[in-house]
């Protein structure tokens, strides 16, 4: 690897009105503005990596604040030098001996680090020619378990036994290789179903869902029982006893709160309830758990757990059933890594959040590498994907017969199209300076 250099980081704060329409409402987040904190690092020799972190309007600017007091960590760094010791990089980035104090590894901080390490991940994937997943699956497994940080893990997973597993899983490698390029990775769609859509929306949704192929349908719940009731009686009636649905509440209930609920919601035969309750609560999500156990009902969660250390102690106590990593919530690829490990040592099965402007575009690579060198099960796994905003992304996701292909473009995926940024920019871009002119209340469009 030559000895490229990155002299430059830059970081726009970019969003998008998605709430004019309730595009990702549900029970506690009613009006999001899908957006971004969207970083460029460029090299000495003029390649570039791109990276960005999901947040839902308010709050970006925050966001782009911690990315530039990262940058000085990452700026006169040679890239060889980065992905030689790659554990020793992400440790300099969550571990600084004063900006650790607000995190560590957890809130606006980690989405930060996110943000540049994805930037890094897309870098070096560019660099050697590979879509980022195949960069995962030809690397060598001593060098993958040198790009963890098993800091404060160790007592649930050994570097030793993650080594054992990614051994393990290079037999019959290139065949589930072969296997995902040709059918693709499987899919369930939450497109259809947000808290704020009128009942003859969702039914509209959900016919052309169908009609399309989709037979996993993901509903939120959570505001008020019985339009929960009804909106899963009428998504139930509508995908069939054999169509597969999955709630999500989105932490709105107390943990007794949800046991009730969700017996309520059972008749539905949901295969599971995701993010029940407060994110942090992992004695109440295990509760849950136990009591939801006998009606055949799961648990997910993940999508805004902090960190590594929260989804250990998940596994250990076995408060989860599906494992959700999302791509820009920890610590990029480095940390999703540890998490895909330590999920194959308890045996839950993966099945990512991709909610958001820009993740389902970077998830779809590590559920791939999950697949072809981890788990190798494709056994009650699944990723989310949604319709909204792919337009924007230079290589947007392949979805063919409600399955992710594998994508083939060099990189993480990660790269948005310049006009869709410049538009979007907060607040200067068009999109919004149209919005705030009181003569132009028609909702601009978002293309």
């Amino acid at each position: 690897m030559s000895k490229t250099e990155i002299v430059r980081l830059s970081v726009s704060d970019v969003r998008f009105p998605t709430s004019l329409e309730q595009h990702g409402s549900d029970a506690m987040h009613t009006d999001p503005d899908y957006s971004v904190a969207y970083v460029v690092i460029e090299t000495d020799d003029g390649l570039r990596g791109y990276g960005l972190t999901f947040t839902l309007g308010k709050g970006t600017e925050i966001v782009v604040c911690a990315v530039e007091a990262l940058s000085g960590l990452v700026i006169g760094k040679r890239l060889d030098e980065i992905v030689s010791d790659f554990r020793g990089f992400y440790r300099e980035l969550t571990s600084d001996g004063q900006m650790r104090w607000i995190g560590p590894e957890k809130g606006v901080i980690q989405l930060a680090t996110a943000a540049v390490l994805n930037a890094v991940w897309d870098l070096w994937a560019r660099w050697e020619g590979k879509p980022l997943w195949k960069l995962l699956v030809d690397m060598d497994p001593k060098k993958l378990i040198s790009c963890i940080d098993f800091r404060y893990i160790t007592d649930a997973l050994t570097e030793q036994e993650a080594l054992d597993i990614l051994l393990k899983g290079q037999e019959g490698k290139h065949q589930r290789e072969e296997q995902m390029l040709t059918e693709g990775y499987p899919a369930y769609t939450t497109s259809c179903a947000w808290l704020g859509y009128p009942d003859q929306q969702l039914k509209q949704l959900c016919t052309e869902a169908l009609s399309t192929g989709w037979t996993r349908f993901k509903v939120k719940v959570g505001a008020d029982l019985q339009d929960d009731i009804r909106r899963c009686r009428l998504i139930r009636q509508m995908i069939g006893p054999s169509g597969t649905l999955m709630i999500d509440a989105n932490q709105r209930w107390d943990v007794g709160e949800a046991v009730t609920w969700v017996t309520k919601l059972a008749e539905f035969r949901p295969l599971w309830i995701e993010e029940p309750t407060s994110p942090d609560d992992i004695l109440g999500h295990a509760a849950i758990s136990k009591a939801l156990a006998p009606l055949g009902i799961g648990v997910a969660t993940g999508e805004q757990c902090h960190n590594r250390v929260m989804f250990k102690q998940l596994l250990q106590a076995s408060a989860l059933q599906f494992v959700q990593i999302d791509s820009c919530r920890l610590g990029s690829v480095n940390e999703n890594l540890a998490v895909l490990l330590m999920a194959c040592k308890f045996q839950v099965p993966v099945c990512p959040h991709a909610g958001g402007v820009g993740l389902c575009e970077l998830v779809q690579h590590l559920i791939l590498f999950d697949y072809i060198c981890v788990s190798a099960s494709l056994d009650n796994r699944m990723c989310e994907y949604v319709d909204h905003l792919h337009e924007h992304f230079k290589s947007p996701v392949i979805i063919q017969d409600a399955h992710y292909m594998p994508p083939k473009d060099p990189g993480y995926s990660t790269e948005m199209l310049e006009e869709s940024v410049r538009r979007h920019q907060y607040p200067q871009g068009e999109v919004w300076q149209e919005l705030q002119s009181p003569a132009k209340r028609a909702r601009p469009s978002t293309h």
